[in-house]
């Protein structure tokens, strides 16, 4: 009896260490920046027809005009486990020379992706495309803002199980259910920035602190 129960006894004391161990491991990764030295590696041109060239030096992403698209993705997003729901995106976009939408990023909504355009259609409009196979010019999130070139823009976009928000310049542009509804990209040159990427059309456009973050709350 003495012996089953010193087995017994190890047995149990090693499944206690066992979930302990496990229970205390690291937390999951919570915050990513794409620019960094680990991640940098990772991105490259979109492949667009005709688009600019592509660099990325001292933590910024470079876009020169294409033709009339140009675009860079970041193709690692699965296998460095980011998320696709409740997360942030944040980072500063600047239109050098150019009127049309610089810095627009695209990235995942659950299983699919969208774009946010900035200072599209000739240079101020805002919005989410495509909802509902509607883009940004025909959806709900449709908006207008004037930007200035060679100003840094600063753009958070939130990711959340049931709504999209985006702030760009500390104003709310985006704030929009998704339940119910269709997230999507427009067809075209755009889809070859998922899962994630930038474009500008027609401009000259940089893009630099790129930060994607967890986000704990439902709300």
């Amino acid at each position: 009896m003495r012996g089953f129960l010193t087995r017994f006894g190890g047995r149990a004391a090693r499944l206690c260490l066992f979930f302990v161990l496990t229970q205390c491991g690291p937390a999951p990764r919570g915050e990513w920046d794409l620019l960094s030295a680990e991640f940098a590696p990772s991105w490259k041109a979109a492949g667009i027809p005709d688009e600019g060239r592509v660099t990325i030096q001292d933590g910024t992403i470079t876009l020169e005009a294409g033709q009339p698209m140009t675009g860079a993705r970041f193709d690692a997003w699965e296998g460095f486990g980011l998320p696709r729901t409740r997360y942030s995106v944040e980072f500063e976009a600047m239109r050098v020379e150019g009127n049309d939408f610089f810095g627009t990023v695209t990235f995942p909504v659950g299983g699919s992706h969208v774009s946010l355009v900035i200072g599209g259609w000739g240079g101020t409009l805002v919005g989410i495309s495509s909802i509902d196979d509607m883009d940004a010019s025909e959806n709900n999130t449709r908006g207008n803002a004037f930007f200035k070139n060679n100003v840094w823009h600063p753009v958070r976009v939130e990711v959340r199980d049931d709504d999209l928000r985006a702030w760009i310049n500390g104003r709310l542009f985006v704030n929009t259910s998704i339940k119910g509804h269709k997230p999507g990209l427009r067809a075209g040159d755009i889809e070859k920035c998922a899962p994630f990427g930038f474009a500008s059309h027609a401009t000259h456009a940089r893009v630099r602190r790129v930060i994607i973050r967890r986000l704990l709350s439902r709300l």
